[in-house]
């Protein structure tokens, strides 16, 4: 069975790090595709050792906070 997970990047430094937040796994590389392709290994290697219960899709949304941290 095939799960569509999310994949969100940040950039740290010269790298590209991934995580995904449905497993909790990270990984990085030089590239995007990189980035993404190790985090996919690493998830893939995870859920064989803690395989997901089925909860259903998470819900990703944005915020917005002001520059000095007081909630607007």
């Amino acid at each position: 069975m095939k799960r569509t997970l999310t994949a969100v990047l940040d950039r740290e430094g010269d790298l590209i790090v991934a995580t995904c937040p449905e497993a909790g796994t990270v990984s990085q590389g030089q590239t995007i595709e990189q980035a993404i392709a190790n985090l996919r290994e690493a998830t893939q290697l995870y859920l064989e050792e803690f395989p997901f219960e089925d909860t259903g899709r998470s819900i990703i949304t944005t915020f917005e906070v002001s520059e000095h941290g007081a909630a607007t």
